[in-house]
Formats: C-alpha cells, structure tokens, sequence
C-alpha cells in the first residue's frame, strides 16, 4: 500500500485531499506545519487584543486533528518555524526593502512544502506529499484546475522536477462546490469553513506589518516623466508598481500610478497610466517543468489572463508580448504555459519596452532629496 503524507491546512481543501486518498486505498499520515510563534502578535490596532488572525493558526491545528479523527489517520503537527522564518518571512522583507513585490505563496511551494516537507516525508518512508491545490497532474505534467476560478498553477512554477513523481493533487479534478459537497457528505467539519484571504504570517493588514518591520520613512513623490515632487510618501518599501490609491499628491485629482520604486533614495516615482504597460520582460530563477517553445503564455499575476509571447533569449530570460501588459512588477512570477500546461516561471526582474519610454527603474538624476 503507497503511503501518502497530506499537508493539511485546517480547511476544506486539504480535507478533502486527505478523503479521498484514503477513499482510493491509500495509507494516509495527516500533517500540519508549524509557522506560528508562540504567542499571538501583537494587534496594530490600537486598544484591539492580541488574536490570531491568520490561516494557519492553533485553531487551523485543532480543525486539521478533527479531520483526521473522523477520517481515522494520524496526524502530527511538524514544526517548521525555522525554515519558515529562513526561506519565506525573511526574503518576503528583504524583497519589500529593495522595492520589489514578493510572491511568497509560490515560495512556500517551491522551497517549504515541496521541499523541505517532501524531503522529510521520503525520510520518513512515505512515498508521496499531496496537498488541497487545484491543479491536475497527468503523468509528469501539471495543469490548469479544472475549477477556473481556483486555479493555482500560477503558484507552483517553481516545484522542483525531480519532486513531480512524489506529488498529488486530489481536488484538481474538482470545482470549489463538488469539495464542499463531498466534505459535507463526510461529516469533515471543514465543510463550511470561509477561505482564508490573508498571508499566513500576517496579523492583520500587509501595510501595518511592513511599516511595522520595516520601520519606513516619508520621502518624495517624484513624476517620472516630468522630475517634478508632486507629493509625499509614507516610506518607499510600501508602494508597488501600477498602484493608484493611497499615494499621498498634493493634487488629489490627478491620476497618477506608481511606476518605480526606488527604496535606496526612499523615492516613489508616479506617472500616467500608459507609463505601467510593458511589452515584455526580464526574468531571473528560471524554472522549467516542461520545455520552453518560442512562443508561449505568460501571465504575470494570479487574476489576470495570461498573453502570448515570444521568448527572445532563456541567458537573461527576456520574453517580448504580443500585447501590452499592465504592471509588470518586479519580484511578482512570470508564469509559462502551453495551453492548459504549466512549463515553469520565473520572477520578475524588471519590465521591458515601456510605452512611455521608461526602461526599468526610472531615475531621477537632476534632483537631489535631502
């Protein structure tokens, strides 16, 4: 009998993995990684008690040990704290410090749960990780959930291929609905439980936990095509490429996007729409799954629809779109695929071929800031 390691989040998803694994004959081991401290952290509201308020969380824990007693596996709650703190929180600041727009979801994939987890489950004997992902696996290929609206190819362009053979993904075949209803037909007490919208180490909002981390400080609102100050900023290392609200201009009717970041000088370079479309992109940690051909998709964040694209070199990785791309950001994953396959990403260095003739990072060499 093949046995199988579920990461369980303490939701629906990763329920119902577990359910139907051991429905199709496999011996299942449920598992949850610790990445919470031992306390909760402290609120950012003022006068607001401590709580957690993340995903994965004691109470996840407690809902994850209901599963398994109904499902009658085991289940061990591993702690991951330090490979967390290692290989996701540390480069997810490090990355919002430079400027860049992490993705640390497609991080955890690559580095925590198909790494290291899949690493210490083959040490353990156990001979495949499966996870709650909406993605189908046929063979050695990954592809598209078949629930479009779940969809989560876009965060596993990173998953080692030598780890594609240990992998299982149950729900892929399955819309959001189809899972609730079979949770519900088990008796998981997970059947009802909402989705999680936050990044699991973030208590509360991303902007108080960066400015709490962070520690930013107010600079200059530049125009990049002008040079102009045209407002002022909360701290550099808060503002990501294409955003539109909260930028602090004294003209509060004006639109205006950020177009560049530039943490070094604490700059916030803003300008007109036009200036966040590129037509291609720099691309750094290639991953490929599959082989890449000359042309393929690309999409370059979760919820916008990927567009063809012609890959003009892999050393750099420069591809070239065949329509304009709105907020190509630094840091963010470019992902690849053929169809309904995923081939593999990589993260985003910077955009290329701006409408408005900025290239990269937009400088401002005629002013000086104090």
């Amino acid at each position: 009998m093949k046995r199988v390691l579920v990461a369980m989040s303490g939701g629906v998803d990763s329920s119902v993995a577990a359910l139907l694994l051991k429905e199709a004959g496999y011996e299942v081991v449920g598992a949850m990684m610790r990445f919470w401290p031992d306390l909760p952290p402290p609120s950012l509201e003022a006068g607001k008690p401590r709580a957690w308020e993340s995903c994965c969380t004691p109470d996840a824990a407690y809902e994850a040990r209901r599963v398994a007693d109904r499902l009658g596996i085991p289940f061990y709650l591993l702690d991951y704290r330090e490979v967390f703190e290692e290989e996701i929180i540390s480069p997810f600041l490090q990355d919002y410090a430079q400027g860049r727009t992490p993705n640390p979801c497609a991080r955890c994939n690559t580095f925590v749960k198909f790494g290291a987890l899949l690493k210490q489950a083959r040490r353990l004997g156990l001979d495949y990780v499966a996870t709650g992902h909406y993605v189908r696996k046929e063979g050695l290929a990954l592809l598209r959930g078949l629930d479009p609206n779940k969809d989560q190819t876009y965060f596993l362009w990173g998953t080692p291929k030598e780890a594609l053979p240990h992998l299982l993904f149950p729900v892929g075949g399955l819309t959001k609905p189809e899972v609730r209803a079979l949770a519900e037909k088990a008796g998981l007490p997970t059947a009802k439980k909402p989705e999680s919208q936050n990044l699991c180490f973030v208590a509360g909002d991303l902007k108080g936990f960066l400015k709490e981390r962070l520690k930013p400080r107010p600079g200059p609102l530049v125009d990049a095509l002008t040079g102009e100050v045209v407002g002022e900023h909360e701290g550099a290392s808060l503002y990501t490429l294409g955003q539109r609200k909260g930028l602090g201009l004294y003209k509060t009717h004006l639109e205006r996007y950020v177009v560049g970041v530039d943490p070094g000088r604490n700059v916030v370079y803003v300008g007109p729409k036009e200036a966040c479309y590129f037509e291609g992109l720099e691309g750094e940690g290639l991953n490929l799954l599959a082989e890449l051909p000359e042309e393929v998709e690309v999409q370059v964040r979760y919820r916008t629809p990927p567009v063809r694209a012609k890959v003009e070199s892999l050393n750099p990785l420069r591809l070239r779109f065949a329509t304009p791309v709105f907020a190509v950001t630094p840091g963010q994953s470019a992902v690849f695929y053929q169809g309904e396959r995923l081939l593999g990403g990589a993260v985003i260095r910077q955009g290329l071929y701006n409408l408005a003739g900025l290239e990269g990072k937009p400088q401002a060499n005629a002013l000086t800031f104090s």
